[in-house]
């Protein structure tokens, strides 16, 4: 499944892309996203709701991290998607 996409989303009155990248998950799939050299993991729950994860050594940096509010447009843009 390993597909690379341009994701666009809405963002306090912007319309900003992101990079990203569907790969297989077990059962499941996960989207990395690109969002100014920080990588966002976002995977589907129960619900089909998609939540963030990152790695510890990338939270320790904290370079780049993205704002809580943009990652919350990003999940609810690829649960518009997948609807």
């Amino acid at each position: 499944m390993d597909d690379v996409l341009v994701l666009p989303v809405e963002y306090r009155g912007e319309s900003l892309e992101f990079e990203t990248r569907i790969f297989s998950y077990g059962y499941t799939y996960r989207v990395e996203v690109d969002i100014g050299g920080f990588k966002v993991i976002f995977e589907p729950d129960e619900e089909r709701n998609y939540r963030a994860i990152s790695s510890a050594e990338q939270m320790d940096k904290k370079e780049n991290m993205p704002d809580k509010d943009l990652l919350q447009a990003i999940a609810l843009q690829l649960q518009a998607l997948h609807q």
